[in-house]
């Protein structure tokens, strides 16, 4: 059956940077939940400014914005494109991304501790760059389910190995949380075939069997920290509660494949 993370799997960690043990636990797991980053006012912030954004009200370059709103089916097949600039004053939006353009964001995705991460995954000399900042949402009673995936590009001449997940909003299994298989970032690219690591039906039922899935359930402020080919997947939004979260991918800036935003040296 489908497990929730307990106590033993959720690390509160105030100061600047990871320990060793959760560093290896990560490292075993292929996630960690790093506990509550945000404060209220900082959370408070990031809320209203991303509102503000889906609102048509923000001082953002919305022309160099990527925005997809949801899908009304909750068909992944049937979200609308994704394209650059807005797409109408509404709380709908599935999907905006390069946020990086966006001081308050920008801020808060160079804090020390995502340094530290960065540096024990890419190496302390290595430049870092952002691959996606992006909001990603579950509107209140709507949502789009997410199919099984690890998270890859093959137009990029290596893969970008960390998000940073912050939840905006209570992530709960009834709001539409992200599943995850603990430990399958170690079994290789399962369908490298495709372009963004989307697992086949079968594949899925193969891989990320009903047993070993577990729930990661967020409060809201709350941060995990996920490898990029750890499976993962999200259902729909079944409650009255929207499911608001701030993806960062991190990256080797030395990636060749694309024009990306250099965060640090």
């Amino acid at each position: 059956m489908t497990t929730m993370l307990t106590d033993e799997t959720r690390h509160t960690t105030s100061a600047d940077r990871l320990t060793d043990e959760e560093w290896a636990q990560y490292e075993r797991d292929g996630y960690l939940v790093l506990g509550k980053l945000l404060s209220d006012a900082d959370l408070s912030a990031l809320q209203e400014r991303i509102d503000a954004i889906m609102m048509g009200t923000a001082d953002v370059p919305y022309d160099r914005l990527l925005m997809q709103l949801d899908s009304t089916t909750g068909r992944y097949e049937d979200a609308p494109a994704q394209s650059k600039g807005h797409k109408g004053a509404t709380l709908a939006y599935r999907k905006i991304q390069d946020l990086e353009l966006d001081p308050l964001f920008l801020s808060y995705m160079e804090r020390p501790i995502f340094r530290d991460i960065c540096e024990r995954t890419y190496g302390p000399e290595t430049p870092v760059a952002a691959f996606r900042a992006m909001f990603m949402n579950k509107p209140a009673q709507q949502g789009t389910f997410l199919p099984w995936h690890q998270d890859r590009w093959t137009n990029l001449d290596r893969d970008p190995q960390i998000t940073l997940w912050t939840a905006l909003d209570p992530a709960t299994v009834a709001n539409g949380c992200v599943q995850i298989v603990p430990g399958s970032h170690k079994f290789g690219l399962i369908n490298p075939s495709h372009g963004s690591g989307f697992l086949t039906h079968p594949q899925a039922e193969e891989w990320a069997p009903k047993e070993k899935v577990v729930y990661l359930e967020l409060a809201a402020g709350e941060v995990a920290l996920l490898h990029n080919h750890l499976l993962h997947a999200s259902d729909v939004n079944r409650s009255d509660i929207a499911r608001r979260a701030f993806s960062v991918c991190y990256m080797d800036a030395n990636t060749v494949g694309g024009t990306f935003t250099r965060l640090w040296e």
